[in-house]
């Protein structure tokens, strides 16, 4: 007997011209009986025509251009909220990320209700990209500098987020390091962090968007402002947090 789909968590894929990729990514996470939701972030390679052929029960929302992938996420985040799921959860397009690993995000959320779930890679992996190895521990010991804690891998897009307790969705900017923002930011929050083991597979021919010197410069960039708002406000925060619990 099939499993009862869930109506209270929902899945987040954003895509930009992952054609190649989205459409398997989607089938995967549809059989794991969650709602699934795509942010089409104006894709030019005939994604929107393969979404719309195969008939698949999937919400798609479209940006007429491409507008980056933090805004994308805003867009599945509103939505998401809007329409009264407790938790989405975010993969990305390009086939990287196993769908068939949603049920240990679903059993983290039962375990830890009200936290901020993140699919932590194993960074010493053989097929692990050098440049993503050095990104991850680089931005791990900022992170740990602004907030104090300790999580295992920041970068990762595989994430669970408890739609009633984030912060405001304005802070996330268009590029890559809104992820980085929106983590420290639900950290500064008061919210329990819990990372969980995740596979990972990095295809020859998968598409990123990434552009590694110029969205490792606004990371930079990113960092060196959180790290003055930590003095100012997200250590005062944290601890605020701490004395009313």
């Amino acid at each position: 007997m099939m499993e009862e789909r869930r109506k209270d968590i929902c899945v987040i894929i954003p895509t930009y011209n992952n054609a190649g990729t989205v459409l398997d990514v989607v089938t995967r996470a549809l059989a794991q009986n969650m709602p699934v939701v795509v942010v089409d972030d104006g894709c030019t390679d005939g994604t929107q025509a393969l979404l719309s052929g195969a008939d698949l029960p999937v919400k798609v929302l479209r940006h007429e251009h491409n507008r980056g992938k933090g805004i994308a996420l805003r867009t599945g985040l509103e939505y998401a909220r809007k329409e009264g799921y407790r938790y989405a959860v975010t993969l990305d397009a390009d086939g990287q990320h196993f769908p068939e690993d949603l049920p240990l995000f679903l059993s983290a959320i039962e375990a830890h209700p009200g936290s901020l779930v993140l699919g932590s890679r194993d960074l010493a992996a053989e097929n692990m990209p050098g440049g993503n190895t050095f990104a991850n521990r680089f931005s791990n010991f900022w992170f740990r500098l602004q907030t104090g804690h300790r999580v295992p891998d920041t970068q990762t897009g595989y994430r669970a987020y408890p739609l009633d307790r984030l912060p405001s969705l304005r802070i996330l900017t268009a590029r890559y390091e809104a992820e980085l923002s929106l983590l420290v930011f639900s950290a500064w929050k008061g919210i329990e962090l819990v990372p969980v083991p995740i596979r990972v597979c990095y295809p020859e021919d998968r598409v990123s968007s990434f552009r590694p010197f110029r969205d490792f410069f606004r990371i930079s960039v990113l960092n060196t402002v959180l790290c003055i708002l930590a003095l100012v406000y997200g250590y005062p925060r944290m601890l605020l947090e701490k004395l009313k619990r």
